[in-house]
């Protein structure tokens, strides 16, 4: 008898639970079929920073192995550059150059399509950064970026010069010293900015978190909102507004940080995602030893 009571007097709530869950459900058949993962190699030590060119290629890092990696919109894989910094995350400008967190000096990289390198950023005032991590570069030229420590075995330093972890922007005007941006941050590390320029959003992987900022129109960032509780090692943004992060497998979240989607991918650790391809409708995720391609039903924006 309580049973039943109970159950009526709660029966809408739970049909809303399962309404809810449905189209959870129903939104992620949208967006993609998990059948559709392809391994395109699995070569590499540990795979990082996929970024995309205008064309649809894809770059990617093989961290430990010094080496920046391309595969083509007609499926060719080939190597880019080989002592590459020790690259990390990736980004290609609005100008067509490949940015480059260079993990083995702790510098910012522009690379050229021929593979010569130029140095955009070595120390903040005399001090080597921690470590940049990932960056974005927004259409005025700027490039922001996380400065995470993970202490690396190939440094010969042993602690940071810099205290604190934080997110910069590095002006486009030659010769500016980069800006902090966000310094209440524990670790960030995945960052990726609006098509529109007018907000970033970082992840603070050790708080488990993924904030949202405003842009304003220096640089400078604000109103900072905690979008979803879950950190991210890299991530991406869909013509939707759609969030992609990146840990055990893919997570996509709704522009107002509900989660509608899981890509399963049989690795022990997911880094990083972009879209790609002619149409920029494939999802491409490196993970661990291997990059995949997943067919989606939306289209990349970066």
């Amino acid at each position: 008898m309580f049973h039943s009571v109970y159950s009526l007097r709660y029966w809408p709530a739970s049909l809303l639970v399962v309404l809810f869950s449905l189209k959870s459900l129903d939104l992620r058949a949208q967006l993609f079929h998990q059948d559709s993962l392809q391994i395109i190699a699995r070569q590499f030590a540990f795979t990082e920073g996929p970024a995309v060119d205008k064309t649809g290629n894809i770059y990617f890092t093989d961290q430990p192995n010094n080496k920046i990696w391309k595969y083509s919109t007609k499926g060719q894989l080939s190597l880019f550059k080989d002592a590459a910094g020790r690259a990390n995350g990736l980004y290609v400008n609005h100008r067509g150059e490949l940015l480059a967190c260079a993990d083995e000096k702790n510098e910012i990289w522009s690379i050229s399509k021929e593979g010569n390198v130029t140095v955009l950023l070595k120390a903040v005032d005399g001090k080597k950064l921690n470590g940049p991590n990932d960056l974005w570069a927004d259409k005025k030229g700027g490039i922001y970026f996380t400065d995470p420590f993970y202490l690396r075995d190939y440094w010969t330093r042993k602690k940071p010069e810099i205290a604190g972890q934080k997110v910069y922007y590095l002006l486009p005007e030659k010769g500016k010293k980069p800006i902090v941006v966000a310094d209440d941050l524990t670790k960030p590390n995945g960052i990726v900015g609006s098509p529109d320029g007018r907000y970033l959003y970082v992840a603070d992987i050790e708080r488990n978190k993924t904030y949202r900022y405003a842009i304003a129109p220096d640089g400078k960032l604000s109103e900072q909102t905690a979008l979803i509780d879950q950190g991210s090692d890299g991530m991406t943004l869909d013509n939707q507004g759609n969030i992609y992060l990146t840990g055990k497998g893919v997570f996509i979240y709704s522009p107002t940080g509900l989660l509608i989607g899981h890509i399963e991918v049989n690795e022990p650790w997911t880094s990083n995602v972009c879209f790609g391809g002619k149409d920029r409708t494939d999802l491409f995720i490196t993970a661990s030893t291997a990059i995949y391609r997943i067919p989606m039903r939306t289209r990349g924006v970066n």
